[in-house]
């Protein structure tokens, strides 16, 4: 590079040094005709929510800023849970409630602890909230019994604990007497996020736990079971002081009013929005039982709208890719060398998929 080339140093502004090297967060988006990498619902919302949202949206004095605290939604989002509106928040998606919690919680010389295989978005979220991350490593079944979970509260002392269930990207759910544990024998904000737990057996959720366990928060989204993940909606139910705490950290105005109209239709509209569950287990487990008959694959146990599937050798993402089939690689991640995770899709998809699987593999046990 020359001289002339070099950038002015004085036209532009160093990052922060530990984002330096950081690649931004995101799964990859190829253009192929199977897009199975993120755990989207692959149905569209019920005809009948888009035209009601259609119609409320007219009314909308969009000149004028959203009721911040959106009572109505935190409202209707209460009775969905039998609980008081005090004790729910929303934000934009899952996500940016996690990041209040780390924002309002974590800082400089605090702790957050979460599992390893877990959600990769943990560190992140850590890393940019100046969040000390520690992690513990769940058994060979990916699972965290009591005990473990007891050591790691000893050993670390967090202030936080993250704890996806169904872990995302693995599919199993976390036990509640591991989540008693990990209360009891620590002074954390134990957050269990349950982005997946309409997917999963009754009795998973830990909602019930909540008049239980004070510090015990629960994060849920509107992307996964409810077919919304183009709208970013997501919320918290914990004590009212961890409502009050997190708005001393969110923006002005953060929850648009698009936004807590769709939510409250959506609501109202649960139903409908959720019929499609039956259909994603019964495919969910008709994929598991034709990946088992191959006898290299090992496939993980799923509560969950995804498979964890570990290959015999390396280089599955880029084969599958080559036949038009899109799956989220995990093969770089720790403890999950060779692995891919492949969301369940429509039918069509999903059989395409498993076209794919057997072309590349050859070793169906039933050929």
């Amino acid at each position: 590079m020359s001289a002339v080339d070099q950038p002015d140093v004085r036209s532009t502004v160093p990052v922060r040094d530990d984002l330096r090297d950081v690649a931004p967060y995101g799964a990859p988006q190829y253009d192929v005709a199977v897009r199975l990498n993120t755990n989207e619902t692959a149905e569209s919302p019920p005809a009948a929510f888009l035209a009601t949202v259609a119609e409320r949206i007219r009314s909308l004095e969009l000149n004028r800023y959203p009721d911040r605290p959106h009572r109505a939604l935190r409202a209707a989002i209460a009775a969905r849970h039998e609980v008081d509106r005090e004790t729910v928040w929303a934000a934009n998606g899952s996500n940016e409630v996690l990041l209040q919690l780390l924002q309002a919680y974590g800082g400089p010389d605090r702790t957050a602890l979460y599992v390893r295989p877990g959600y990769s978005m943990y560190p992140e979220l850590c890393r940019t909230t100046l969040t000390r991350a520690v992690e513990v490593d769940l058994d060979d079944r990916f699972e965290l019994s009591p005990t473990v979970a007891a050591d790691a509260a000893a050993e670390h002392d967090p202030d936080l604990i993250l704890l996806p269930s169904p872990n995302n990207p693995v599919g199993t759910p976390v036990g509640h007497d591991a989540i008693r544990t990990l209360h009891d024998r620590s002074r954390a904000l134990l957050v269990v996020d349950e982005a997946y737990v309409e997917f999963a057996p009754t009795g998973t959720s830990v909602v019930p736990l909540l008049g239980e366990l004070p510090r015990l928060v629960v994060v849920r989204t509107f992307s996964k079971a409810f077919r919304l993940a183009g709208l970013r909606l997501g919320y918290l139910l914990g004590a009212p002081w961890v409502v009050q705490d997190v708005q001393k950290v969110r923006l002005p105005y953060h929850l648009d009013q698009l936004t807590q109209v769709a939510g409250l239709v959506a609501l109202e509209q649960e139903d409908d929005f959720l019929a499609h569950r039956e259909g994603i287990a019964s495919e969910r487990e008709r994929m598991r039982t034709h990946l088992e008959q191959h006898t290299r694959l090992e496939v993980a146990p799923s509560a969950a709208n995804f498979l964890l599937v570990r290959a015999p050798e390396d280089g599955l993402f880029d084969r599958l890719l080559d036949h038009g089939v899109l799956v989220r690689d995990f093969s770089s991640k720790p403890r999950l060398e060779r692995c891919i995770r492949v969301t369940v899709g429509t039918p069509e998809e999903n059989d395409a998929f498993l076209a794919a699987i057997d072309t590349v593999l050859g070793d169906v046990a039933s050929a």
